[in-house]
């Protein structure tokens, strides 16, 4: 059994360095064991950032497009998955930049059980031991429609450090910024989200009065 698998795969136990120079000389098959390596990890990263399956599988495509481009320049001084999620990070961003943002105008685009969360949050009578679980999941695709109003650069740094718990450091490593910058477009990212939930509230309060 064991043996059958390192026939089908080479380069199954080539460490990423060996791997990375392989590929760059045109091994196809080390390419593969790269992509068969992490591929899970590059559709994750992806998948924080778009929420349809063709957009992932379209971005997982550029990334490994590019990491086979950009292969010789790989040295092994930090890891071979690092390397690739910075890769894949900028990709999202570019389709996040590509796309533009959304109309400021959310309230209009709210279904009636995101304006109805709202309506509760708004009057304060939704206690912690009172949520449920659809209210959670109602809050969270609202929550993705905000970040949706955000800039591509806030909405990225947002993601990556209060969505997936990376430190300022390794955001600043992923991007490619200082960790001061990163620090900054945090704070303003969840200000402006902040903003964005209280105009939503101001102006769903309105269109009840209308109503």
């Amino acid at each position: 059994m064991s043996l059958g698998a390192n026939l089908e795969r080479p380069h199954a136990k080539a460490s990423d360095l060996e791997l990375a120079k392989l590929a760059s000389h045109g091994d196809e098959l080390a390419f593969e064991e790269i992509v068969r390596r992490y591929s899970p990890r590059i559709f994750r990263v992806a998948s924080q950032f778009l929420r349809k399956r063709e957009n992932v599988e379209e971005a997982a495509q550029e990334v490994f497009l590019r990491a086979y481009t950009q292969l010789p320049s790989f040295e092994g001084r930090g890891a071979l998955e690092g390397w690739l999620s910075r890769i894949a990070v900028h990709v999202c961003l570019n389709i996040l930049r590509a796309a533009g943002r959304r109309p400021e105008a959310l309230a209009a685009d709210l279904s009636e059980d995101e304006s109805g969360w709202l309506e509760q949050q708004s009057i304060a009578i939704a206690a912690p031991q009172q949520r449920s679980v659809e209210g959670d999941l109602i809050a969270c695709d609202l929550a993705e429609k905000l970040l949706q109003t955000l800039a591509p650069e806030d909405r990225t740094v947002l993601l990556l450090v209060d969505g997936n718990d990376f430190s300022i450091k390794e955001v600043a490593v992923l991007i490619g910024w200082t960790e001061s910058k990163v620090k900054i477009r945090a704070m303003r990212a969840r200000q402006q989200m902040r903003q964005a939930i209280e105009k939503l509230l101001a102006s769903n309060k309105s269109r009840e009065g209308l109503g």
